[in-house]
């Protein structure tokens, strides 16, 4: 008979040995995150981050493209999956802390050695009176074995626990993604507007460009001008006609732009082309930067991610100590079928306590604690980061949408004027009061500026949209 308390006291000595061990203890970095107290000077806690998407982008159309990628954007039909994979990991990690029970049978037959301690049992054993074991001799079982580690250290329900930060962590990143593909649709479609508009102040051009072509013909005809002076019109009027085809490669590359972020195939984007310039970028209110913490889905996922990796070391320290298992088994097991209902003669039942740890060579479970104390502190630097680049996106867009107010208030006065100046430097020509090469610049330098214009509008568009993305706006 075996001796338990011998059993017991092995167990315990063990125990001591794997504590009485030095396991290197844990160096917590804590996360002190401090971000400036204002924007500026102001105080101001309204913010636009908190205005669902639909209401900050009035435009239907633009409404009806962004309703389309969230539903068909393959990215984030990709990032749905992961967080599916993340859910999935918090069952798996729930299971480890039940027993797995196994229900099974098996048939089989056995031969063994009649020198054997078992050989020479069996030829003396008699299953029937006069009767000996046979030489091959069937084997039917059918049971059930269970398994279960004990989770003394609390390992278990810590990896539970990181998969559950990891899984949060992953609809952080899901919301991150949505916020910039809806910043990145709004951006392109206000691209395609612009270039329509650009389009259309080329295409005016062009004719502007043709019928003063035709005076300096006439003029030529009239010997007050020179072909020098009618092939620099008609080299003018063929630059714009090439920039005009630019334009049009622009659109499709932009329409194709938004159909891949929608999750379509090449096709006209709809789209209202003069509410371009009627349209007024809207005013975002940036309320202050300690609410980045709470509105940017990329901050809150950087923090999750460093309290999974906390959780990770005290994984990787648990593996320090010794694992405590329980294994059982119940059945029955007999040399024929009918006897595997005989109870409690076919009966068959086991259990056992097992413990086990590292003693020497710890080397491996030593270096994986590293890693994890190592990642750790990567995570808190990528947390500081993203916070660090959050304040600073906000920053650079502020200023941003200031000076772009005030380009674009300079621009329409330089637009104006030099639209004026082209009907001063035609009547000039006529009257032989100024040279085509006059008229030429002015023309140039207004359709220009013109252009410009546009740019500068579309730039206020994208910074205003950059803006609201800056500050965690269109995941709600």
């Amino acid at each position: 008979m075996l001796n338990l308390s011998k059993i017991y006291t092995c167990i315990a000595v063990i125990c001591l040995v794997q504590i009485g061990c030095k396991v290197p203890a844990i160096v917590e970095n804590k996360a002190k995150p401090t971000v400036p107290l204002s924007y500026g000077n102001s105080t101001d806690t309204a913010n636009s981050a908190a205005i669902q998407w639909r209401t900050f982008f009035a435009d239907k159309d633009l409404e009806t493209l962004i309703d389309t990628a969230l539903k068909n954007n393959k990215e984030l039909l990709i990032t749905l999956q992961e967080i599916e994979i993340a859910r999935n990991d918090i069952r798996v990690k729930k299971g480890q802390l039940l027993p797995s029970v196994i229900g099974g049978g098996g048939i089989g037959v056995e031969k063994v050695g009649r020198y054997t301690s078992q050989g020479a049992g069996d030829a003396s054993t008699e299953i029937k009176p006069g009767t000996e074991v046979p030489d091959w001799l069937p084997d039917y079982k059918v049971g059930a074995y269970a398994t279960w580690e004990i989770d003394i250290w609390k390992k278990l329900r810590t990896e539970k626990k990181a998969a559950v930060t990891r899984y949060l962590s992953t609809v952080e990143g899901k919301n991150f993604l949505i916020t910039n593909l809806i910043a990145e649709i709004a951006n392109d479609y206000y691209e395609l507007l612009a270039l329509d508009n650009q389009l259309e102040i080329v295409k005016q051009t062009i004719t502007l460009q043709q019928n003063a072509l035709e005076v300096v013909k006439v003029q030529k005809d009239a010997g007050r001008e020179t072909s020098l002076a009618v092939k620099k019109f008609e080299a003018e009027v063929l630059n714009s006609q090439s920039r005009e085809f630019d334009i049009q490669q622009k659109i499709k590359e932009t329409e194709n732009e938004i159909n891949f972020l929608l999750g379509r195939y090449p096709q006209p984007v709809v789209r209202n082309t003069t509410a371009f310039f009627n349209a007024v970028p809207q005013q975002v209110q940036t309320g202050i930067p300690s609410q980045l913490l709470q509105q940017r889905p990329d901050i809150k996922q950087a923090e999750l991610d460093l309290a999974a990796a906390k959780l990770d070391v005290k994984v990787a320290r648990a593996e320090f100590y010794p694992s405590f298992g329980i294994s059982s088994s119940i059945g029955f097991n007999a040399f024929k079928p009918s006897y595997l209902v005989k109870f409690p003669e076919s009966l068959l039942a086991s259990l056992a306590g097992d413990v086990a740890g590292p003693l020497i060579n710890k080397n491996a479970i030593k270096a994986e604690f590293d890693n994890a104390n190592a990642r750790q502190t990567q995570a808190l630097y990528n947390y500081e980061k993203t916070i660090l680049n959050a304040c600073i996106e906000v920053s650079t867009e502020l200023s941003n949408l200031s000076n772009l107010e005030k380009t674009y208030q300079l621009k329409s006065k330089e637009v104006n004027a030099l639209t004026a100046s082209i009907d001063i430097s035609n009547d000039l020509f006529k009257s032989a009061r100024a040279n085509y090469f006059e008229v030429l610049m002015t023309q140039r330098d207004a359709v220009e500026s013109k252009l410009e214009l546009i740019e500068t509008k579309l730039h206020q568009f994208n910074a205003v949209t950059n803006l609201y993305r800056s500050l965690g706006g269109g995941w709600q």
